[in-house]
């Protein structure tokens, strides 16, 4: 009668990484995209801001990183 029956997590330990770590990708993608302002309202600075980092790279490190959060929620560990 002392069987332990705790609750069910939906989840294991390797979605809740994978989660956190879709998580980060993302928010380090947005990092990417942020920026290129100019102290000076009159001055347009075309090269900084549609640079390869922020038109490019920053995309697909947000892509890369939904997917992995979406992997983290479909995973399903073999028992």
């Amino acid at each position: 009668m002392s069987e332990k029956k705790g609750i069910q997590l939906p989840f294991k330990k390797i979605n809740y990484m994978l989660l956190i770590g879709g998580v980060v990708t993302v928010i380090l993608g947005y990092l990417l995209m942020s920026g290129g302002g100019s102290a000076d309202p009159n001055v347009f600075n075309g090269e900084e801001l549609f640079s390869f980092r922020r038109i490019t790279l920053a995309p697909l490190v947000i892509l890369i990183g939904y997917i992995i959060v979406g992997a983290g929620i479909m995973y399903r560990s073999k028992k």
